[in-house]
């Protein structure tokens, strides 16, 4: 079964509010064994100029869409809500 990522790009608008999602995601993506590969800030070559980009890794795509859509990610989304610009994509791997 191949592995599934999410690919985030974000500007925080609102730090102080921004900090609440960063408390709380991390037991989300404790709970769908999320792997962190990538966090930070990032060259942009083309395109749209973010803050950050992230690359998280998952067992498998039912597992990414399992922790975005979970009680969980939701609280913590709404955590984030005003505190960021988001672009956030679901993709499976190749093997």
């Amino acid at each position: 079964m191949p592995k599934a990522y999410w690919i985030a790009n974000v500007t925080i608008t609102d730090p102080d509010r921004y900090s609440g999602y960063q408390a709380a995601a991390p037991a989300a993506f404790a709970d769908f064994g999320a792997r962190f590969l990538a966090r930070g800030e990032a060259e942009t070559l083309e395109g749209r100029d973010w803050q950050r980009r992230v690359i998280i890794e998952f067992d498998s795509l039912k597992q990414a869409r399992a922790c975005y859509n979970s009680p969980a990610y939701r609280s913590a989304r709404a955590e984030r809500a005003g505190a960021c610009v988001a672009d956030i994509a679901i993709i499976e791997g190749l093997n």
